[in-house]
């Protein structure tokens, strides 16, 4: 039975084709088109004032060559902000509960802004592995140590997302499962099990919002170090 609640996470397959494909476009048909009108209608408002305020927030640390990015990472925000509030609905998958995707994606964006600042900056790119005033004798192991941080740094931006969405979905499983089970037997501790899982799925609804948010924001202080 405890193997069950892991099949949540198992990417659902139809007639043999991966649904995880439709589970990523399917966001964006939420979302209006834009018009050419000069006066929008209050959803199309609102979402243009949430994009224009993120961006703003965004791109405040970062330098005028940072800027090209905007509707990179600002896409980004959306799609994850998207796919992790869709995946707490029942009968539905979250994709940023797979590793791999979350790999995929921060595996990119992570090697982009490292190839951009060796690009662009080879010298003040290569100064990170040393930190300024390192005695001789440590100069081998800190560049050795600043290189393996280098590296996990992907590997954490992947891994804390998938972690974080997981605990949480799981959480929900078992406490869900908990309310069925107690109701026929005590149902005052059931309907308290439920007030609990009512202020899970609230606290589930704000950590999908910040991870997604996390995510970018960790992306673009990478790019930061290396424009």
């Amino acid at each position: 039975m405890a193997l069950n609640f892991f099949d949540q996470f198992m990417s659902p397959t139809f007639l043999g084709i991966p649904l995880i494909a439709i589970a990523l476009m399917f966001p964006w048909i939420f979302y209006p088109t834009p018009s050419s009108r000069w006066l929008n209608n209050r959803l199309l408002t609102l979402q243009n004032w949430f994009i224009n305020r993120f961006t703003q927030q965004l791109l405040l640390p970062l330098n005028v060559a940072g800027h090209k990015w905007a509707l990179m990472l600002t896409s980004l925000m959306i799609f994850l902000l998207s796919i992790n509030i869709l995946g707490l609905l029942p009968y539905t998958f979250t994709p940023t509960t797979q590793l791999s995707l979350n790999l995929g994606l921060a595996v990119p964006f992570w090697l982009a802004t490292v190839i951009i600042g060796l690009r662009n900056q080879p010298n003040a790119a290569l100064a990170h592995l040393l930190p300024e005033g390192t005695p001789i004798l440590l100069i081998p192991v800190l560049i050795i140590i600043e290189t393996i941080s280098l590296f996990i740094r992907p590997l954490a931006l992947g891994v804390r997302l998938t972690a974080n969405l997981t605990a949480g979905h799981l959480l929900i499983q078992l406490i869900s499962t908990a309310v069925v089970v107690l109701t026929p037997m005590m149902t005052t501790v059931a309907m308290l099990t439920a007030i609990v899982l009512f202020l899970l799925t609230l606290l589930e609804i704000a950590v999908a919002m910040i991870q997604a948010y996390v995510f970018v924001l960790l992306v673009s202080l990478y790019l930061q170090e290396n424009v």
